[in-house]
């Protein structure tokens, strides 16, 4: 009878671990080429870049994940970070900036004002930029560019060009759907901005959300954009309804990307939203 209640009580301890474990939010530091490496909280990434003379980082996330990332670099690098660069406004990806008082914040201009008009739970940028911007900082280079419209209004692209590495957040998913319905998006433009996109000279994607890519992943998002907004114009021409368009639409090229299955119905609907 012992034995069983040993087991017994081993076995609430191993599941009491497990559900502990499965709660615990998953963090990590992951070098991505040389210097820089790719930061992740549960299903949230950013990048950062360590030089001698301090660290180029970029979103900050929340300000849980902020502060146990600025412990991480103090222990790590021994390096202060000296710019903080956020990819866009929303919430998700910039809230915790003011975990990192010394460094300079910067942002889109755009971004700037949302920040402040939404009350978004972080610091406030200090620098700004319309269309493209460098920073350097011991010996490595990061540029800033604007590529347009597209998931927001304000969302900026960050190259690295030593790295041949490119951070995009929230509108290039690698081989995954867009979220849901498309909010506070702007389709055509978004379509466009890809294009900007393929442009840059890169190799390696660096996404806000997912697992990593290449710079042909690009032109397959775009490809699937593209795709799916030519068919939701061509029946919504036709007068057919949002329910009739959702039965519609084919996109089996694309049935084994992440979110196919439950996404796909919302995109449309995103879609048709938009269309005139």
């Amino acid at each position: 009878m012992r034995f069983f209640l040993v087991l017994l009580m081993g076995f609430l301890l191993l599941s009491a671990g497990s559900a502990s474990a499965q709660r615990r939010p998953v963090r990590e530091i992951k070098k991505v080429f040389g210097e820089l490496y790719r930061f992740q909280d549960k299903f949230h990434f950013s990048v950062f870049l360590v030089t001698p003379d301090g660290i180029i980082a970029t979103d900050p996330l929340n300000g849980d994940a902020a502060r146990w990332l600025k412990q991480e670099l103090a222990k790590r690098f021994s390096q202060p970070v000296k710019y903080l660069i956020y990819s866009h406004d929303h919430a998700d990806h910039i809230s915790g900036g003011e975990v990192f008082t010394d460094a300079a914040v910067v942002a889109h201009q755009k971004a700037k004002a949302a920040i402040i008009r939404e009350k978004r739970p972080t610091a406030i940028p200090e620098i700004v930029f319309s269309d493209r911007m460098g920073l350097e900082l011991g010996g490595q280079k990061v540029e800033l560019i604007y590529v347009g419209r597209n998931h927001s209004d304000n969302s900026i692209v960050m190259r690295f060009p030593a790295q041949r590495a490119l951070f995009a957040v929230d509108f290039i998913p690698v081989k995954s759907l867009p979220y849901q319905n498309l909010h506070d998006s702007y389709i055509e433009e978004w379509i466009e901005s890809l294009n900007r996109v393929e442009a840059l000279d890169f190799d390696t994607l660096l996404p806000g959300h997912g697992r990593v890519g290449q710079k042909k992943d690009v032109r397959m998002f775009r490809g699937y954009m593209d795709e799916l907004w030519q068919q939701v114009v061509k029946y919504k021409r036709q007068g057919k309804s949002l329910d009739e368009i959702k039965q519609l639409v084919k996109m089996e090229k694309y049935q084994g990307w992440s979110g196919y299955h439950d996404w796909l119905p919302m995109n449309i609907e995103g879609m048709v939203r938009q269309v005139k």
